[in-house]
């Protein structure tokens, strides 16, 4: 039982009738005891005939089950109103074909005498059901969408009473041998073991990929295959010896479902209205509690409780194929155990089919990196260099390549594959209207692009993208790789919720983005076009379409190296010729190539924020550094504005800055401790080796009181604290702040 609206409740019961229409079929459909649902409430068998506005929660493996309705009392009588609530879920397999929803017209909070509203209408905030285990592949077919999910055979092994377990006083913790590749734990006075098989060993259920889960599939489990993990048995038993006395009185195989990357998918999915998932979990029940309470949250409050972008499901796409999936699939069973390491590449499944126009011209150049299906170059080898992948906690093969692409950057000319980026067109009558609700900052003049984010009704950042005010009522918006469809989905939303007549189209596949950055960017590229190119005639943060040698492009006059520069948006297809004679026409200005790892280098040492690493649904922009981009006197009322209103009256508690650190041969990454006076004072967020200082540089939380310029703190890599100092940020001003000192007369200030 569970509690809700201040009674318990008793599980829900889903008898299966005939279906709609047949003579003798209930007009109560659902009932719960104390409770009697009518007219208001239905369940539909399945396929559910109006799956786009209904508000369903496909849930697998995590045993969750939801619903809209709770009890509550007025003058006596029953009322219903809309809510969250959750338990056990019924072990009958059958239930997995119920599809139930609230028809309403409420919204949260309010209440209707005996029913949720009138019949036919569909409320924006009363939704649901369920299915069950792995059946979400099957779900989500019901709706037009294939969810990324194998279910992959996984073997556990239950031993009988030992007396050396027995005779414990307390539980065993649970073990993790990474090396055997196996859990431990205790089970009533036994053990219970289970390895995780390399992925030549492991087994997917294919037939269940290709012809779907047996009908009436349950509890049911596949017979044993003990040779299949034996040598983690025996590696257990010399962990682990009283294993070797143990009795097996159980050998358990069942399904388990994965994920490409090992990770579930929990939230809403992009494409298809009040569709939520919590699919893939390859744990199992462990996760039940947690995800229950994350997602009903989220959908009460409207933004999640906390950033969980990792289990975004929408960080896959159609490039996501059944045989991608397959192979990163066993490649992740298989990896189950391995040690992690930043920077961390793994090679199942690539290339997918979405790759860039310059791909088969630079894979033989570069090490690639994997970003939402594409592959986009991390850094660049010279003949005579390591070309291998060597992961390391320490700096690697790749440190001198990188140090070289970055001094080519800020003393010549680079260029840069960017083709990753998400994009969208978005125009129509309300499209200023939608934008300006939105985003925190000012809509750009026709001609000009600038920096929003969008932030969530708490106030936090949900989103940071690039505007462009292409012509009257027209934009691209530009976002990240990895943030792709997560952006998409927001704006559609709330598109949909207001009613804005617009037009949103995403066209990230069809448009290919090369960065060409460095001093002499403006040379190289002005020998390819007969417009101006000039600083007063190119403006930063101006937008232009023109041709470079007859290519056409859209031109931005932006970079996130901070350096002199333009993103050049084309047509996919014409990625490799606009790269060509780029190259050629850059060659006495020595140009070359560079990647995603140089310019992370550059863009922290100008200061720049990185969405998903400075900035996420768990901060704020005030304590992100965000001011300039926040404009809180403007007429419209966007989106968190009032909720940050009242974060700035009551002040902030931490703040983020930038720190050098004193190391040998690490770096920071992001997510690291830091130390102040013996104490756990707050994390690095992002961080990299900045070849301009020749020191190791982070950006990092803080409380207030520790974030003043000067301040001293530590920073834990690898178990050791080093030394490390807030300093004045950036630590290198950025080629526009530097041109603008010097006509300023402030050449000694740089």
């Amino acid at each position: 039982m569970l509690r809700s609206g201040g009674q318990w409740l008793r599980g829900l019961r889903l008898p299966r009738f005939p279906p709609r229409g047949t003579p003798g079929r209930p007009r109560s459909v659902c009932s719960r005891e104390g409770v009697r649902i009518s007219k208001g409430f239905r369940c539909q068998d399945s396929p559910i005939p109006i799956p786009l506005r209904s508000r369903l929660l496909a849930v697998s493996s995590v045993s969750i089950r939801r619903w809209s309705v709770g009890r509550q009392t007025q003058r006596g009588k029953p009322t219903l109103i809309c809510r969250n609530t959750m338990e056990r879920q019924s072990r009958n397999s059958d239930n997995w074909r119920w599809l139930c929803w609230c028809e309403s017209g409420l919204s949260l909070g309010q209440s209707r005498h005996e029913r949720c509203g009138p019949p036919g209408k569909i409320g924006a905030h009363c939704w649901i059901y369920l299915a069950r285990r792995f059946w979400a592949r099957e779900v989500g077919k019901m709706i037009g969408l294939e969810h990324p999910l194998i279910p992959v055979q996984h073997q556990y092994v239950v031993t009988s009473s030992i007396p050396e377990v027995k005779a414990l006083k307390r539980e065993l913790p649970v073990l993790r041998d990474l090396e055997g590749s196996f859990y431990l734990r205790q089970e009533r006075d036994g053990l219970l073991f289970g390895p995780y098989e390399s992925q030549e060993k492991m087994k997917v259920q294919d037939t269940w990929v290709t012809n779907g889960v047996p009908p009436g599939f349950g509890k049911e489990l596949f017979e044993s295959d003990l040779d299949r993990i034996m040598e983690h048995i025996e590696i257990a038993m010399e962990m682990v010896p009283v294993l070797k006395k143990a009795d097996i009185i159980n050998v358990v195989n069942g399904p388990i479902t994965y994920s490409p990357d090992i990770l579930p998918m929990v939230g809403p999915h992009q494409g298809v209205r009040n569709y939520w998932v919590a699919v893939g979990f390859g744990y199992g029940i462990i996760h039940a509690g947690g995800v229950g309470k994350y997602l009903s949250d989220w959908i009460l409050h409207g933004e999640p409780p906390f950033d969980l972008i990792e289990l975004d499901p929408n960080r896959y796409g159609k490039w996501t194929t059944t045989q991608y999936t397959e192979a990163k699939a066993r490649e992740s069973y298989g990896f189950n155990n391995i040690v992690g390491y930043p920077k961390e590449e793994r090679f199942a499944g690539r290339p997918t089919q979405r790759v860039s126009g310059l791909y088969k011209t630079l894979e033989s150049k570069c090490s690639m990196g994997f970003h939402a299906g594409w592959e986009q170059p991390h850094w660049f080898y010279k003949p005579g260099q390591d070309t291998g992948y060597r992961p390391s906690f320490r700096r690697t093969n790749w440190f001198e390549p990188v140090g070289s692409e970055y001094k080519q950057v800020m003393q010549r000319v680079g260029v840069i594959d960017l083709s990753p980026f998400g994009k969208f067109n978005i125009k129509g009558q309300d499209s200023i209207r939608l934008l300006d609700h939105l985003f925190a900052n000012v809509i750009p003049k026709v001609g000009f692009t600038n920096i929003s984010h969008m932030l969530t009704p708490k106030g936090r950042v949900y989103a940071e993208l690039t505007v462009s005010h292409q012509s009257p009522g027209e934009f691209l918006l530009v976002t990240g790789s990895g943030s792709e469809l997560h952006d998409l989905r927001w704006i559609e939303e709330e598109a949909v919720r207001g009613r804005y007549d617009v037009e949103i189209k995403n066209v990230t596949d069809e448009f290919g983005v090369l960065g060409v950055a460095g001093p002499h960017a403006r040379k190289v590229l002005q020998k390819l076009t007969s417009e101006d190119l000039s600083d007063d005639a190119f403006k930063f943060l101006q937008t232009k379409s023109l041709k470079f040698s007859n290519i056409p492009v859209t031109a931005i006059r932006i970079s996130y190296t901070g350096e002199l520069g333009w993103e050049l948006y084309h047509r996919r297809e014409d990625s490799a010729a606009l790269y060509d004679v780029i190259m050629n026409a850059g060659q006495e200005e020595g140009i070359d190539n560079f990647g995603t790892y140089a310019m992370n280098a550059l863009r922290l040492e100008k200061a720049f924020r990185a969405w998903g690493s400075e900035m996420n649904c768990d901060t704020n922009p005030l304590e992100a550094g965000l001011e300039y981009f926040v404009k809180l006197n403007k007429p419209a009322d966007f989106i968190g504005k009032q909720a940050l209103k009242q974060i700035r009256a009551k002040g902030l508690t931490r703040r983020l800055v930038c720190l050098t650190l004193a190391t040998d041969d690490v770096d920071p990454e992001g997510n690291e401790s830091v130390w102040w006076n013996g104490k756990v004072v707050g994390n690095t967020t992002s961080g990299s080796y900045s070849y301009s200082i020749q020191k190791s540089l982070a950006f990092a939380y803080v409380p207030i009181e520790l974030s003043q310029v000067g301040q001293q703190v530590e920073v834990e890599l690898l178990g050791r604290n080093y030394p490390a100092t807030i300093i004045q940020e950036p630590l290198v001003l950025t080629e526009q702040t530097r041109n603008q000192l010097q006509k300023n007369g402030g050449k000694d200030k740089m």
